[in-house]
């Protein structure tokens, strides 16, 4: 019997006469992403009205970051991972409640800010133009005139950006190098000046972003330089939109702000985030559970390969973005060693920032054809590992019973021998049998 998921059949190819059905639900996240302090936060943020509570948590984590700073730091090889995050909500206008998620980070940051002022980072509410105005607002000191201008100390920057398009727009303009730019800082690179008439600098900067889009302006304006020169894989992007419909919605109680505020003000106290100006003070690791866990994770989910190269482009930084994610709820529980359910919580977003990347990038009918596609090569890869090596006529035959087309087995093995690093190989193989024709193919796992 078929699997109809997505509107998958394996038995496509019979002769009957079916109607496809290219439906399909909105992407879900798992209960696992609101872990902690962060799941606190969304779920009180939440109550009493529209807004969706993945959306809080995840603006709750990019600002979290943010303030964590370049203090705290996880070594992976020869990179110094810090927890920066950027962050794009994804819902279609009036409907996805983008600025109502900022709400409630706001008031946590506002009272932190109002009893520890040295604690909390710099906010910019959008406008972001270009390069220039970027490192501007956290430079190293520069020149105007005869007037020294002192240097920005403290170099954590959350920027809000609600109108994300307009980033996207400008990035699109001739000489406009903003993308290049929050590409460095998104590594930790200082950035530097464009032009040789510009001389503003910014060294270690620590910028972490909160976007804001819709579905047709992030598909519309995101070009194929923005994928290929990884700009694009460098946000956590999940799709949310409101959970119920509240005529009156309710505000958050004040007692309630002022809890998260003080829990979140702890979390910050101990990764030493007024210590601003110092870098990779606070090693993290992961504990020997989760170093196992992770090796399952990377070998798996994090690298598999979606068949479909804009999609495999957008998530091609799932890793880092999920170490980032574990550093933060680690640190929401007050401890520097990663544990599994750090990785698990994290894990959560990186599928639903999977899930929502494919819903928004891919049609109904595409994602069914990639969800075949990917059942075939699953097939082939259980065959083969069964014997040495098949032709392609015993793998018409005998794995797919001669049900899978001839371009589809095409596609299913030139899959397997293109993905990084290759599963199959193809051997050339000799007719030995005097019978004219071209030379036999044979693959076998790699």
């Amino acid at each position: 019997m078929g699997i109809r998921t997505l509107g998958l059949d394996t038995s496509l190819d019979r002769n009957e006469s079916t109607e496809d059905d290219f439906h399909r639900n909105i992407p879900t996240a798992d209960p696992k992403c609101l872990y902690g302090l962060v799941g606190d936060v969304a779920l009180a943020g939440s109550e009493g009205n529209e807004t969706n509570p993945f959306a809080i948590a995840l603006n709750f984590l990019t600002y979290l970051s943010c303030a964590v700073g370049r203090g705290v730091y996880l070594p992976v090889g020869n990179t110094e991972h810090h927890p920066r995050l950027f962050s794009l909500h994804v819902g279609r206008s009036g409907r996805g409640r983008k600025g109502d998620s900022l709400s409630l980070v706001m008031k946590i940051h506002e009272a932190i800010e109002s009893f520890a002022p040295d604690i909390t980072p710099q906010v910019h509410r959008g406008g972001l133009s270009s390069r220039e105005g970027l490192a501007a607002l956290i430079h190293d000191g520069f020149k105007q005139g005869s007037r020294e201008i002192p240097a920005i100390e403290d170099k954590r920057l959350w920027v809000i950006e609600s109108e994300f398009a307009n980033v996207l727009q400008q990035s699109r303009r001739q000489g406009n190098t903003l993308s290049t730019a929050l590409r460095d800082c998104w590594d930790g690179v200082s950035i530097k000046p464009a032009t040789k008439t510009n001389r503003v600098f910014a060294s270690k900067p620590h910028v972490c972003l909160s976007g804001a889009i819709t579905p047709d302006e992030l598909t519309s304006l995101m070009s194929a330089r923005e994928l290929s020169n990884g700009f694009a894989n460098r946000f956590l992007i999940i799709w949310a939109e409101r959970t119920r419909i509240t005529a009156f919605p309710k505000p958050t109680a004040q007692a309630k702000v002022l809890n998260l505020a003080q829990r979140t003000f702890e979390v910050l106290e101990f990764a030493q985030a007024n210590n601003y100006a110092d870098e990779n003070q606070i090693k993290m690791e992961m504990s020997p559970e989760a170093k196992w866990h992770y090796s399952h994770l990377y070998r798996e989910q994090l690298t598999r390969d979606e068949g479909v190269d804009r999609v495999n482009a957008m998530l091609e930084r799932r890793a880092p973005l999920l170490l980032r994610l574990a550093m933060l709820f680690a640190l929401c529980d007050k401890t520097t060693r990663i544990g599994v359910a750090h990785l698990d919580a994290a894990n959560a977003w990186v599928q639903l920032f999977s899930d929502s990347i494919e819903f928004v990038f891919m049609t109904a009918k595409d994602a069914a054809r990639t969800a075949e596609a990917t059942l075939h090569s699953q097939m082939l890869l259980s065959f083969l590992s069964q014997r040495r090596s098949a032709t392609r006529s015993e793998i018409s035959k005998e794995c797919f019973k001669g049900h899978v087309s001839k371009s589809k087995i095409d596609d299913c093995l030139s899959h397997l021998l293109s993905v990084s690093p290759p599963k199959i190989k193809v051997q050339r193989i000799n007719r030995t049998d005097m019978r004219p024709g071209a030379p036999v193919h044979s693959y076998s796992l790699k």
